[in-house]
């Protein structure tokens, strides 16, 4: 393209790096200092950042306002009108080559977006008028990347209205009659017109005109029409008195005499053809006009959409996909982009639908959700590392979870997906040097009980080292000591030993039981548990008669307590009803004999069990029951 002024053009030269000089203004207690404060306390802070981009340019400060726009356009490059307004500032400061800088990387940024495209070819010709070929190499780049949009129109409109070629409007005109677009019949009535002011040889190239005066000729020889006779190129046979007919040689060629017939029969031809064109597309409008009327908000906004809106993009892209090309989906996603910029599904639909074109749209798709519009959106990131790490490209997975976590730390998520890559890649240290620093660095001891947990597996079962798993438990048991769950997965990792280690089982059974961070229910839980383990490998059977008394014990203190808050809630009911002494009486408690002889009886009524007397075989039997080994479960405290 055309370079600006002289003027210009020396004054960017002179200063190369005016535009990236950095500023600090975190600690600058000025109204800039202040409003920059604001958004790098809160980057999600869009009105804050408006009030940043109003005072820089109220000020007029060249340096200031290209910090700020910089810095904007990070976090929310869709903003189009943006874009204008720094172009516009650089204009006015004589900078027209930074001018159009500012324009390309708008553009790059929102490709489909038709307003920016018209502003920027309307400031390149305002200051470039001559520059006929870079004009039109501009417009034929906006065509490419937003002419295919529904609503492209007034794009396709301003290029026709510019171009003086006359075979070039035509070429134009039959472009868009095949795209769909809102104002299709609009476009339809304009080539019409451009076909009956101009004469076809003018708006025709000369092969295409040949061509269709061919066919013309053609058909008037098969039909042998006398209408048509006239295209006979011999001498007519009668010259009549002035205007019925004019000599060869003495036709008006300036436009001032009426069409020939022949030029009317070409006319109709051209329009007939396009006509075809017009309903079939008219055909592929009608198709998209619901979904288009639905759209009530085409443009980038912080605000949430309503959720009929959502729904409708969906459809659209469902719909778009089945039935369009595949440059009409693109277009379609990158205008649904603009929209649904802070919808992490929307983002992973269209990296999933490039996935089947091109590997790098995929990744350019990623970068600029992850990197711009969703910088702190979990799922999308873990998205892209799951690309990169099925493409084989581990360093780029790494990169991706790496830079999640240092954006939003302690994500339990993140962190064992890290993990995971690091032991798929057979980084077996590194996994290792991962568990110590999140369970050393754990927000509190039940998220650092679920990391000991993780990695007491990982010992187990990937570097087969149970003494190592013992240790982590051990650990994770001290921290925290009234987690039930460390307690039932040291106990499945000691099952899962052969042979099974009684000692162990046993020490770690008692240690449970005498632990005063449990209850009552959970011990007489965890004793039935014991019974089961020992009935099953215990090798002395004094040991299971003594863990049996035990379990009795624990079943009668459990059932004085719940015969304790039955009482007490019983007498809180009563007196809130305030009934009277003679229903009072009947809520007592029995007397110490008749608790006696209940608990003597709650052993028996079951059945007796063998060798040393009743056993609750029903209580025992439910207890063990219940799967009590939760190896595969994923805990997330």
């Amino acid at each position: 393209m055309s370079s600006g002024d002289a003027d210009s053009t020396e004054k960017t030269e002179s200063n190369p790096d005016e535009a990236v000089k950095p500023v600090e203004h975190v600690e600058d207690n000025t109204t800039l200092g202040k409003y920059w404060k604001a958004v790098k306390e809160n980057v999600s802070d869009f009105t804050g950042w408006t009030y940043l981009l109003q005072y820089v340019e109220q000020e007029n400060k060249l340096d200031d306002a290209r910090e700020a726009y910089d810095a904007f356009f990070q976090h929310y490059a869709y903003c189009y009108g943006y874009w204008k307004k720094q172009a516009d500032m650089e204009k006015r400061h004589g900078f027209t080559d930074k001018a159009i800088a500012v324009y390309e990387t708008g553009v790059k940024a929102i490709p489909v977006c038709v307003e920016l495209w018209l502003h920027y070819i309307s400031f390149y010709i305002t200051y470039f008028p001559d520059s006929i070929e870079d004009i039109r190499k501009l417009y034929e780049r906006a065509i490419k990347a937003a002419g295919t949009d529904f609503r492209s129109d007034k794009l396709w409109d301003s290029y026709i209205s510019w171009e003086k070629d006359l075979p070039n409007v035509t070429s134009l005109h039959d472009r868009v009659l095949t795209i769909p677009t809102q104002l299709y019949r609009h476009h339809y009535d304009s080539f019409k017109h451009h076909v009956e002011t101009h004469h076809p040889k003018e708006i025709l190239s000369l092969d295409d005109f040949l061509k269709l005066r061919k066919e013309i000729v053609n058909k008037t020889i098969l039909t042998g029409d006398d209408d048509e006779h006239v295209m006979d190129e011999g001498p007519p046979a009668f010259i009549g008195p002035p205007g019925l007919e004019v000599p060869p040689g003495m036709e008006d060629t300036e436009g001032g005499k009426a069409d020939t017939d022949e030029a009317i029969k070409l006319k109709d031809r051209l329009i007939t053809t396009r006509e075809v064109m017009y309903r079939k597309n008219e055909e592929e409008v009608s198709k998209r006009w619901n979904f288009e009327e639905a759209i009530k908000r085409p443009y980038f906004h912080v605000k949430p959409l309503e959720r009929g809106q959502l729904k409708n993009w969906r459809e659209y892209l469902d719909w778009e996909i089945q039935n369009g090309t595949h440059e009409r989906v693109v277009v379609l996603f990158e205008r649904c982009m603009i929209a649904c910029a802070l919808y992490e599904d929307f983002w992973m639909k269209y990296a999933k639908y490039m996935e089947d074109h091109s590997l790098d749209a995929v990744r350019t798709v990623y970068s600029r959700a992850c990197k711009i519009h969703l910088p702190k959106k979990p799922y999308i990131h873990m998205a892209w590392a799951s690309f990169e790490e099925r493409q084989g490209n581990y360093d780029g997975a790494y990169d991706v979870l790496a830079t999640l976590e240092k954006s939003v730390p302690g994500l339990i998520m993140v962190a064992m997906r890290r993990i995971s890559l690091e032991r798929r890649r057979g980084n077996l240290p590194t996994v290792e040097k991962f568990f110590k620093d999140y369970i050393e660095n754990a927000a509190s001891p039940e998220i650092a009980s679920f990391y000991s947990i993780k990695y007491a597996r990982f010992l187990l079962k990937i570097k087969v080292d149970p003494d190592a798993a013992r240790e982590v438990f051990k650990q994770a048991i001290e921290k925290d000591m009234g987690n039930l769950k460390l307690y039932l997965q040291t106990l499945d990792l000691e099952y899962q030993c052969t042979p099974v280690d009684e000692e162990k089982v046993n020490i770690l059974f008692e240690s449970l039981l005498n632990c005063e961070n449990f209850s009552l229910e959970t011990k007489a839980k965890m004793s039935q548990r014991k019974l089961e383990f020992l009935e099953d490998f215990c090798s002395d059977i004094k040991k299971l008669k003594d863990a049996y008394d035990e379990h009795q014990k624990l079943m009668k203190d459990l059932h004085t307590e719940r015969k304790k808050r039955s009482y007490d809630a019983a007498n809180y009911t009563q007196s809130m009803s305030e009934e009277p002494p003679e229903k009072k009486q009947k809520s007592e408690p029995p007397t110490n004999g008749a608790s006696e002889s209940m608990s003597q009886s709650a052993g028996t009524e079951h059945g007796s069990y063998p060798y040393w007397g009743s056993y609750n075989n029903s209580s025992y039997a439910a207890g063990y029951g219940q799967h009590w080994t939760t190896y595969g479960s994923h805990y997330y405290p």
